[in-house]
């Protein structure tokens, strides 16, 4: 029963996040702060989340073949490589490290 208080109080707070951010004024949205903090916003959100996955596990730093395959990919994406070649070479490069590590 304690899950289905939870989903449901997700839900109504969702909807109510929805709500507030339809009655924000269109004066507040045009503010070129603001702008940029919301063209900012989900690339840092997304770095984050990005390196939270990668460099921990159990809550402590770690250092694996995850780490190395997210270095690949970033050295693909400074060499300005194809989307498809970067998540190539991520792949690659983790899998010969857990290979070569295990």
């Amino acid at each position: 029963m304690t899950v289905w208080i939870a989903i449901g109080a997700t839900a109504v707070g969702c909807y109510l996040v929805k709500l507030l951010g339809l009655l924000v004024p269109a004066g507040a949205l045009e503010r070129p702060l603001v702008q940029r903090l919301s063209a900012l916003l989900p690339v840092a959100l997304l770095a984050a989340l990005t390196a939270q996955q990668t460099f921990s596990a159990n809550g402590a730093l770690a250092l694996d073949a995850r780490g190395a395959g997210v270095a690949a990919a970033a050295l693909a994406l400074v060499l300005r490589a194809p989307f498809l070649v970067v998540v190539g070479a991520a792949v690659v490069v983790t899998a010969l490290v857990r290979a070569v590590a295990a």
